[in-house]
């Protein structure tokens, strides 16, 4: 299911079982009645409802064990709490509830501490987002999710920017096949003059650049300029400026 792993927590996903809508009614009805086989049955009957819907967190470094443990806790809630007198199918109600109980775990695992204020704010303005997405049938803009909840629209993008994963400098942005720009590479250094590029000019190791390769480098590692800028102000893309500068200081580090 996941790039080819067909066990998950145990559980041969090529083995599941999948249930008829007929199936789950007469299921749902013996569980409201008690049943706790039926409740098992019920359970092991929509694991892959719980695998299609952490498909949507394979971007994450989260284990996929432990949200598949963790969204299976938000389906025995669906199942818990099913209405059965609506006219509304088992998956439909459970997938949000799914995802809601697989978003309070990443949130409170959060690598950066915040508030629990800050994070129910940010769990409500996710559900308001949810509702008015399938209301409107499009994404709703922050000013309208923070009118929603009666919030200023500041607090509602603080609170959103707040639960967000830290991003690594090495994480890749942009590949054209032959070179990778990485946010590393998007980040500009203005009050950093002890580097090593002063090193590099004591000892000429440029000499042999071209003119090109010299302002790159220059722009880059004495100004502090990130590629976007340098390929701005040289006229270039930055993927190029990637390229002109990866490649310099791999003819520095390597002369002939």
């Amino acid at each position: 299911m996941y790039y080819n792993k067909v066990e998950i927590c145990g559980v041969n996903t090529s083995k599941l079982k999948v249930l008829k809508e007929p199936e789950k009614r007469a299921l749902l009805e013996r569980v409201k009645q008690g049943d706790r086989q039926a409740r098992e049955e019920l359970i092991s009957g929509n694991l892959r409802l719980v695998l299609s819907v952490i498909q949507r967190f394979t971007n994450r470094d989260e284990n996929m064990d432990d949200l598949f443990q963790v969204g299976c806790i938000g389906l025995m809630k669906a199942i818990d709490n099913f209405d059965i007198s609506q006219n509304v199918r088992l998956s439909t109600y459970a997938v949000p509830m799914i995802i809601g109980e697989i978003r309070r775990y990443l949130r409170d695992n959060n690598a950066v501490r915040v508030s629990r204020s800050m994070r129910d704010t940010a769990y409500h303005a996710m559900q308001t987002r949810e509702r008015l997405s399938a209301e409107h049938q499009r994404e709703p803009t922050v000013e309208e999710i923070a009118a929603e909840m009666n919030l200023r629209k500041e607090d509602v993008v603080l609170a959103l920017e707040s639960i967000v994963d830290p991003v690594s400098l090495y994480e890749p942005v942009y590949s054209d096949g032959s070179d990778t720009i990485y946010v590393m590479d998007q980040i500009g250094d203005r009050h950093n003059d002890d580097n090593w590029l002063d090193e590099i000019l004591f000892r000429q190791s440029i000499q042999d650049l071209s003119p090109r390769e010299k302002r790159i480098l220059r722009l880059r590692f004495l100004v502090g300029k990130t590629q976007m800028e340098v390929a701005r102000e040289i006229g270039i893309s930055q993927a190029q400026v990637s390229r002109l500068e990866k490649g310099a200081i791999r003819r520095i580090k390597n002369p002939r």
